[in-house]
């Protein structure tokens, strides 16, 4: 079968254009905190947008300042570039300044046929949740009435059930790089979590159960440390290839492209609305929720202990304001746990970067015995 890092290569593939020339409609997002569940029972594929370690902003930065996260502009080249034309639509949402700027900048330019605010609260409380689950209700109003589709509570329940049956397909299959014996690289892991968004459903369910069944007896060999990898936006193959060519292998992560976006599974009984409200805020492991950081730090305690992870690598995007500040904090109390921490301030999709990255990490592998 097809390796996942080469089917997840390609911003447009085979898959999405059947998927197009048979009706379907696409809507680009980009945070966690979005729940795709309101878009999948609208019968519209849910795309995470990505740049795929893209060098060149030109004309991103035309439009957003330098001072901006790497990430954020290289998806804004592309968007302006016409390379996401193929989107129906977009759904913008509140995750950190450096999105939004993005999004607003693509917007102005290109004005999508549907475009969608989604507020997200940064603390939970019973008030937020329930200002959470209104914008929820104003979420699947807009897609409703904007793509003419009715989507009921029995439609989401459904949606619900079909995504926590791939979350725990994908908790599987990331469960079996955390054994004594990997059966998977983390470069073959972040580029399953970048097809689950780049598939229609039942390709990607197809491809899920041939990859995992293919996983469960293969053993990754010949590395010198086991590493977990933390921090920002990171959908760069590339790089965690370079981590893992050195030595360091991959074997857990708590990364927004990675297991934040499918470990925790959404509650089915009740209101779907509220419950989906209250799955995405009460679990949402990422820095903007700025009082809630002792949960992901031990969320990433208990997966490195999972893992039994030798080392942990901490990487964040240059100009990345939640993740550069909270990766102080993060160092010192996994250090104190007795986890050895790298801290990796990188400029997103540069080439000429990897050299130093490679260097670092090796250096790393040599303080930690590996």
């Amino acid at each position: 079968m097809e390796d996942p890092a080469e089917l997840a290569g390609d911003i447009l593939n085979t898959h999405l254009e059947e998927w197009r020339r048979g009706g379907g409609r696409i809507v680009g997002y980009t945070c966690v905190a979005t729940p795709r569940e309101i878009m999948d029972a609208a019968g519209i594929l849910p795309y995470r947008i990505r740049a795929l370690g893209k060098p060149e902003r030109e004309l991103a930065d035309a439009h957003l300042s330098r001072f901006n996260c790497g990430f954020c502009r290289a998806c804004l080249q592309l968007g302006l570039e016409g390379t996401y034309d193929f989107l129906d639509g977009l759904v913008e949402n509140n995750g950190c300044d450096h999105l939004r700027g993005m999004f607003e900048d693509w917007v102005y330019a290109k004005r999508p046929g549907f475009f969608h605010y989604l507020r997200v609260p940064h603390i939970v409380s019973e008030v937020s949740l329930e200002f959470f689950a209104e914008e929820l209700e104003l979420f699947r109003e807009a897609l409703g009435r904007h793509f003419q589709v009715e989507i009921t509570d029995a439609s989401l329940k459904e949606a619900m059930e079909r995504n926590n049956r791939t979350r725990e397909s994908l908790r599987e299959l990331f469960s079996l790089r955390e054994g004594e014996r990997p059966a998977l690289t983390g470069r073959q892991a972040l580029a399953v979590i970048l097809l689950e968004s780049s598939l229609p459903p039942a390709a990607f369910e197809e491809y899920l159960a041939r990859f995992l069944e293919k996983s469960r007896g293969n053993e990754v060999k010949g590395y010198r440390a086991r590493l977990l990898l933390a921090g920002s936006a990171t959908d760069e193959l590339e790089l965690v290839g370079e981590i893992e060519n050195v030595g360091g292998l991959v074997v857990c992560d708590a990364l927004c492209y990675g297991t934040r976006a499918f470990w925790n599974l959404p509650r089915l009984a009740g209101d779907p609305i509220h419950a989906l409200a209250e799955a995405y805020l009460k679990h949402l492991l990422c820095p903007r929720m700025f009082d809630d950081y002792h949960t992901r730090l031990d969320y990433i305690l208990r997966a490195a202990e999972r893992a039994k992870a030798e080392g942990a690598v901490l990487v964040y995007n240059k100009f990345c304001d939640l993740h550069g500040v909270e990766n102080v904090r993060l160092r010192m109390d996994l250090e104190e746990a007795g986890i050895p921490v790298l801290v990796l301030e990188k400029e997103y999709g540069s080439g000429a970067d990897l050299g130093r990255i490679r260097t670092r990490i090796q250096a790393f592998l040599e303080r930690i015995g590996g």
